[in-house]
């Protein structure tokens, strides 16, 4: 289990980006944090991967402090951040430098087999598409068998054919080792068709304005009424929790952008 409680990070310069932030994650559910730029959502997953010191508050894992990065937590970027230099097998046995040869080799293949690039495993970064470098990186972050599995965009700069097909990729994934995944979105129809658990953020400074519970069966369509309701449900959570973060007698007609 992830345990955060009261979380703060404020900067050197006095900004705020996180203000008393508790979550609990139980073992193997999916949260997606979305919320209005400048909520905190990058800055929540860097303290959680140790990447970052908290200002106050704590975060643990299983009853275990994470002051620094920790082998039970992964983390997926924006970006894939593929070395260039690397074939994609080295790429994704980064980290595995104390395994034995025979070990990494059968665990590197056994990491691209479950994102769908077993046959690309000699191939450079630069030879992949998008798409492909991304499965990569979440290949690498899945090779330690990590308990937490944290995602930070990982699927925003790609056309929506190839998010669509990322998105089962990671529920086949998350099906057969079962790590909690805690995930970064602006997208509201990802975070519904993922998650078992949509947190709303509220900007300046970031903290938690809503929780919506999704107990929806899987695999999910866009198009079930079950679906597009609770994308309405978590839109109109969206709405309050950045109307609300706005000044001024002007604030309940302006319109509220998440994006």
């Amino acid at each position: 289990m992830l345990a955060v409680e009261r979380l703060t990070k404020r900067y050197a310069d006095g900004t705020v980006a996180l203000s008393d932030v508790s979550l609990t994650v139980r073992a193997a559910e999916i949260v997606a944090l979305i919320g209005g730029s400048g909520c905190g959502k990058t800055t929540f997953l860097r303290l959680v991967a140790g990447l970052d010191r908290a200002s106050a508050g704590s975060i643990r894992l299983d009853g275990e402090p994470v002051l620094e990065p920790h082998a039970g937590i992964g983390l997926v970027f924006q970006e894939p951040r593929l070395l260039p230099w690397y074939d994609v097998a080295a790429n994704v046995a980064v980290g595995l430098g104390r395994v034995p040869a025979a070990e990494r080799r059968e665990r590197v293949l056994h990491a691209l087999e479950k994102v769908g690039l077993a046959d690309h495993a000699r191939r450079w970064p630069r030879e992949l598409s998008g798409g492909q470098q991304q499965r990569v990186a979440i290949a690498r972050a899945l090779i330690g068998g990590p308990k937490v599995l944290l995602l930070d965009e990982p699927f925003s700069a790609l056309d929506a054919f190839t998010r669509a097909s990322l998105h089962e990729h990671l529920l086949a994934i998350w099906s057969e080792s079962r790590p909690t995944v805690v995930m970064v979105t602006h997208d509201v129809d990802e975070a519904v068709k993922l998650a078992d658990r949509v947190v709303v953020m509220r900007p300046a400074p970031g903290r938690i304005a809503d929780e919506i519970a999704l107990s929806l069966a899987r695999p999910r369509s866009r198009a079930s009424p079950a679906v597009e309701a609770a994308s309405r449900t978590v839109l109109k959570a969206l709405d309050r929790s950045l109307k609300a973060a706005q000044k001024g007698p002007e604030a309940s007609a302006a319109p509220a952008l998440w994006w």
